[in-house]
């Protein structure tokens, strides 16, 4: 009997203890410790996934264009350069759907509407290059401050604009620009969009510049 006793005494102290484990609060652990799997959702919340150079339609009127503002190729560069730190130090986020607090989209062409300081929230990628915001020019004769679009696609994942900075080096095959990319945000990037034949790209200057 005493014996028995002893067992249960034994198995009751077991079942408290490991009750005990199973409610005691959870350890947090750094994401360094997670599994693969959980690492891939401790991301920043604030930014998008959507592909690059995708946007919502928002092609601006005649007079609209009309009234665009003159701007110069470094006020348009200096515009620019607000975006890779306007989010508290870091890039602004993209987003097709969502405008940031200076009211433009914060997808590839509302960035460049932006820094040219078209209408809000900005035409998209198509406007701007079919709708008089800018005008067809030779890749070598790209500037400072002009564009280099991507617009024919019927897929807006697939279409895209960044601004033009300047060449690398004398070559010309390749250049430094200021983009908003998908799953990025703002960036400053080497590209040679538009200088490999049949990839879609080409350039295009901005009405609106004076130099």
């Amino acid at each position: 009997m005493k014996h028995i006793r002893r067992s249960t005494v034994a198995a009751l102290a077991a079942a408290v203890l490991g009750s005990l484990v199973l409610t005691g609060p959870a350890v947090a652990r750094p994401a360094d410790a997670l599994p693969p799997a959980a690492v891939s959702e401790v991301a920043d919340p604030v930014l998008d996934t959507e592909d690059e150079g995708g946007e919502a339609l928002d092609a601006g009127s005649e007079t609209e264009r009309a009234a665009a503002a003159k701007i110069t190729r470094a006020e348009e560069i200096r515009r620019a350069k607000v975006w890779l730190t306007d989010n508290a130090g870091r890039a602004v986020p993209y987003s097709q759907k969502k405008t940031w607090k200076d009211g433009y989209r914060q997808d590839c062409s509302g960035y460049a509407s932006m820094a040219l300081r078209l209408p809000k929230s900005g035409p998209n990628t198509v406007s701007l290059k079919n709708d008089g915001w800018t005008r067809p020019i030779a890749m070598q004769d790209l500037r400072q401050g002009d564009l280099v679009i991507k617009a024919n696609s019927n897929d807006p994942k697939h279409r895209h604009v960044v601004i033009f900075d300047g060449w690398v080096d004398g070559k010309r095959t390749s250049y430094k620009s200021y983009e908003q990319a998908g799953k990025v945000g703002t960036r400053y990037a080497t590209h040679s969009y538009g200088l490999k034949s049949g990839d879609g790209y080409h350039a295009y200057r901005p009405v609106n510049l004076v130099d």
